[in-house]
This record gives structure tokens, sequence and C-alpha cells, in this order.
């Protein structure tokens, strides 16, 4: 069974008298363990479609079933609880707590699905050691690196072990030395943590590090891509 199933999903967006598709009944199946990179340009729709998978957003037409639920039939608890639990979000601008330490950072997420203090702090160390920082735990984000703090968002997305990760341009404000090597990690937590991750780019070579590429255009899917 697939752990996404979109079917004839439609998000109209009104700008006075004028009607904007921002995706045109579009049908998508993803599964577990996949890495998908979703292509296109500004305007595309390609972060609408992640913003609806992360139940950030609703559809206004179609039916999007996430592990074979149906989300439109769930109320704002049911999703807040899909989000924490099931989805990792990973942002081109990070959005790390500026008062708070690299590891109260990643811990955040915990302190949402109430997990003890001790194991709070014993799973974020894992996470951040996972993605190289066990070196930077107490480092405020404006000590680190932009590759440093996009590390940290990436263990903070991983902490709860949600199965899927969602990465809107996740690599946007790097260089491209930088965005390697955070690709290069993606790469390895699919490999060895089994992780679903989608992620949106409009950069060509960004998108090769996945398995699958999805080019969207103006509300469409017009072509796919498999290695």
């Amino acid at each position: 069974m697939s752990l996404i199933k979109i079917k004839n999903l439609t998000k109209i967006y009104k700008m006075g008298d004028e009607i904007i598709y921002a995706l045109n009944n579009i049908s998508l199946e993803i599964y577990k363990n996949e890495f998908v990179s979703i292509m296109g340009s500004s305007g595309s729709g390609k972060s609408t479609l992640l913003n609806i998978i992360g139940c950030l957003d609703q559809a206004t037409k179609g039916e999007y079933y996430l592990d074979g639920i149906l989300i439109k039939n769930l109320s704002k608890n049911q999703l807040a609880k899909i989000r924490n639990k099931k989805i990792g979000f990973v942002f081109q601008k990070f959005y790390l707590l500026p008062r708070l330490t690299a590891i109260e950072n990643v811990e955040l997420p915990l302190i949402y699905s109430h997990v003890p203090k001790k194991e709070r702090i014993e799973k974020a160390k894992f996470y951040l050691s996972m993605v190289g920082l066990e070196h930077r735990m107490y480092h405020y984000p404006n000590q680190l690196s932009g590759g440093q703090q996009q590390r940290v968002a990436i263990a903070r997305a991983l902490v709860n072990e949600a199965p899927i990760i969602l990465a809107d341009e996740p690599t946007g404000n790097l260089d491209t030395k930088t965005s390697y090597e955070i690709m290069d990690l993606f790469v390895r937590l699919h490999e060895e943590n089994f992780v679903t991750i989608i992620l949106v780019t409009h950069e060509n070579d960004i998108a090769n590090f996945s398995k699958r590429v999805l080019y969207f255009q103006d509300g469409n899917i017009v072509k796919e891509k498999r290695k």
C-alpha cells in the first residue's frame, strides 16, 4: 500500500475576480522509503503540494490519504498529532529559535510530545551526533554556519522518529559545497534509517540526489524520471 496517495487534487486561490489553480487535478502515489524530488519554477505548485502533504494546508477538491487515512476528515487536533508524529519538516530558512542552543532546538518536538527530560536529552544528543554535530550541541544558532544550522534543523526533523521528512528548498540558502554535503546527509538518512523523503527544489543537481523526480508546471505533473 502506498504511504501517500493523492487523487484528483486541486488547490484554488482567488485573487479578486481571478481564480488561480495552484494544483490542477493531480494524482500521485509515494511509497514507504522512497526519496522523491519535486522540481519546478516558482509558482508551479510544488510547495503547495508539500504543504498539503504536510497537513499544513487543505486541498480545494480531491482526496489525500496518508498511511491509508483520509486527511480531510480529521480535526485540527488530529492533524497536529500527525504533523508531530509522522512528519518531520526541513525548511530553507532553518527556523531555529535564536535563544536556544542546538540541543534545545532539537528537543522542541519532544517537549510537545511530553517526553521526559532525560529521554529528550539522550535522543537530541543521538540525532545531533547522527548529523555530525556532537561537538556543537551547546552552541547557539548565531555561532553556527548555515550548513550547521541546517543539520540542526534536520536533527530536529528526525528526533520524533517520524517516517516522513518533507524538505522545502533545504539547500536554497547554502553554497554549492555545503548543499552537496546536506544532500549526501539526506541520502545517508534515507538509506540507513529507511525514512521517506520528499524534497522540493528548483535545481537539477539537487534533484538528482533522489531516486525519483516529479516535474511540475502550472499546477500539473508534466514529467517523471526514475533512476
